[in-house]
């Protein structure tokens, strides 16, 4: 992690010094999708430099690999309490099974999005016809108020919106006169964008939001600082504009997340997102004993038919907050 100060912004004659944006650049870690068949995956977020950006709290970025040699995803039925996991993908495709009775596929420009507040369970698998896997996925926390809601599952395909050097699908909230119909708890953006060999991007953003970008392909730079493959820039709230730049000789895509802070505590374990220990020992418990809290996912045809949780720590689980400044 490096915060880095942006270059002065270009100034128009008379105009006041722009004040340089602090960029703090979160470099992901590898670790292992579960199951008996576990996929590796880079995750940028949670972290110990940051926890949250808005109410995202988690995003897995995973490919381009070829399923052929790997497996590709095979997650078998696995719980989820006081979130929301949003599926989005680059190549290939997922069947979705979850315990609201939805049996839905995640294809390439096209928003999943279940909400698991009291508690949902469900299965993802990489279909057969599948040969290349690349994709994020997201979680966003919910705020107490709405985080035993109940299960939901919502399918969006956001239409492709032209701007000069780049392409934006708004899957979540609202950017360059795009807004995505699908409701959210707490304000949000998600959007993916693609941008032109040498394309410089100015956006009008919303100034009480955090934002983060989210590397896929080619480099991007963000408000004077460049990132590499895998890699998320956070900038806090404060500026109207982003800019984003493609210096390079090929295309260059990014996920843009964003959202007001979330100010709440919350703690995150496994599959779980509450508020203390107990309670998350509780929902372990829950899912250990068969619960009807999260219900029954039929159709998986998987190695195993659920996935048990792991032990809990032998120290209690610690609120996760992000830095004060």
């Amino acid at each position: 992690m490096s915060n880095v100060e942006a270059d002065p912004a270009e100034l128009v004659c008379g105009d006041p010094p722009a004040p340089a944006r602090t960029v703090t650049v979160l470099s992901p870690r590898d670790v292992p999708l579960g199951g008996p068949r576990a996929m590796r995956v880079r995750r940028t977020l949670p972290q110990r430099q940051r926890s949250l950006i808005g109410a995202w709290c988690f995003a897995d970025h995973y490919g381009p690999e070829d399923v052929a040699a790997t497996g590709g995803m095979d997650v078998a039925p696995h719980p989820h309490t006081g979130l929301q996991t949003a599926s989005w993908l680059f190549t290939g495709e997922v069947e979705h099974r979850d315990s609201l009775g939805t049996h839905a596929f995640v294809r390439p420009g096209e928003l999943n999005l279940m909400t698991g507040g009291h508690g949902i369970a469900h299965s993802e698998v990489s279909t057969p016809d599948t040969t290349t896997l690349h994709g994020v996925q997201l979680w966003i926390a919910l705020p107490d108020e709405h985080r035993h809601t109940a299960r939901d599952f919502r399918h969006y395909a956001p239409p492709l919106v032209e701007a000069p050097g780049a392409t934006i699908r708004v899957f979540l909230g609202s950017l360059a006169g795009s807004t995505s119909p699908v409701p959210a708890f707490t304000p949000l953006l998600g959007a993916e964008l693609t941008l032109a060999p040498g394309a410089r991007l100015e956006l009008d953003v919303d100034p009480a939001f955090e934002h983060g970008v989210l590397q896929d392909i080619g480099g991007v730079t963000v408000a004077g600082t460049t990132l590499a493959g895998g890699e998320l820039a956070y900038l806090a709230p404060g500026s109207p504009t982003l800019e984003l730049v493609n210096d390079g000789t090929g295309p260059a895509r990014v996920l843009l997340l964003g959202g007001t802070p979330f100010t709440e505590e919350i703690v995150m374990w496994w599959n779980f997102v509450g508020r203390t220990h107990d309670e998350i020992a509780a929902y372990r418990e829950a899912w250990q004993a068969g619960s009807d809290q999260f219900g029954r996912v039929e159709g998986y045809q998987g190695a195993v038919s659920w996935l048990p949780a792991p032990e809990l720590p032998h120290a209690r689980i610690k609120p996760r907050r992000n830095p004060t400044a």
